[in-house]
């Protein structure tokens, strides 16, 4: 059985440019429902966190090092620091924990 990867391009290509152009063209006014509007605001927010909490605990090879960076980079960002530094801050807990985890098996 062959399969045609220039169909599957198409397909896809197909299914990104409707889910994209389909709603421009039925809601052509600005959205004046205030629940609708606050739910499309958040829809990046609460996307961009299902994809990256989960990789967060599964990426490194403890997955308790990853819940201990999470709190850490949470507690760092509520203290003010930059994303730079958090990431950073992020990245030491992950290595001393796996460190710790790897010295203790």
């Amino acid at each position: 059985m062959t399969h045609n990867i220039y169909l599957y391009i198409l397909v896809a290509a197909s299914v990104s440019c409707l889910i994209r152009v389909f709603p421009l063209t039925l809601i052509r006014g600005k959205i004046k429902n205030q629940f609708i509007r606050s739910f499309l605001y958040y829809v990046p927010y609460v996307t961009l966190a299902v994809m990256t909490f989960p990789a967060i605990i599964d990426a490194p090879q403890v997955p308790l090092a990853g819940i201990l960076a999470l709190v850490t980079g949470i507690i760092a960002a509520w203290k003010g620091i930059n994303m730079i530094g958090i990431a950073a801050l992020c990245c030491g807990v992950v290595f001393i924990c796996e460190a710790a985890a790897g010295f203790f098996i």
